[in-house]
């Protein structure tokens, strides 16, 4: 099967640019499910009908739309893979999508399967927290996500000194920060939908 529409190159100050690890693949090799239609048309590609998906891509947390198998059952929140070869669900990745084009129901279920997507990626994002560095001299990388106020984000880089976070458990056993997961998906909700000035997870 051909590969979609786009092909984002990986930039320095994207997702970890201040310290953190960016994901370096050109393509999404798994995309989560947010909503589908069993006779759909497609947004990106004329006159494509079908089982059309919309998803998030677990690596580069891409909105895309895809074209599913119709001898194949889904499940919102479902993890597909989407890679170039041995697609086993997937038809084709027909494009990305803008937030504006998604459903309502795929808008609702963003925010649980952005946090799957963290859980799953775990020491990908600790890695992040362990490693964020200051944006200018006034505000530091961490404070771009929500619940992180200069308490909390003393706390972080003082116990990261001492040593690096193992996982959110440890995490939040050394600072008080609770339920990291829901706050970094928070701010990644607010990247995907436009209403950041400055992205740190999402390419814009």
């Amino acid at each position: 099967m051909s590969q979609p529409n786009y092909n984002p190159r990986t930039r320095s100050s994207e997702f970890g640019g201040s310290g953190g690890n960016y994901p370096h693949r050109k393509y999404e090799e798994f995309a989560h499910i947010l909503d589908f239609s069993i006779t759909g048309k497609a947004s990106t590609v004329k006159k494509r009908e079908g089982i059309i998906i919309q998803a998030i891509g677990e690596e580069r947390l891409t909105l895309l739309e895809l074209l599913g198998d119709p001898k194949k059952n889904f499940d919102i929140g479902e993890r597909v893979y989407i890679g170039r070869e041995g697609r086993e669900k997937i038809i084709s990745v027909l494009g990305r999508l803008n937030f504006n084009d998604l459903s309502q129901s795929s808008k609702n279920e963003i925010p649980n399967v952005i946090e799957t997507i963290i859980n799953i990626n775990q020491k990908r994002f600790v890695d992040y927290i362990n490693n964020a560095q200051p944006l200018t001299p006034r505000i530091h990388a961490l404070e771009l996500i929500p619940g992180i106020g200069k308490t909390y984000m003393k706390s972080i880089i003082t116990e990261r000194e001492r040593r690096k976070f193992e996982d959110f458990n440890d995490l939040q056993a050394r600072t008080g920060i609770k339920e990291l997961q829901k706050l970094i998906a928070k701010r990644i909700v607010e990247e995907i939908s436009g209403d950041t000035r400055m992205n740190i997870f999402v390419r814009k």
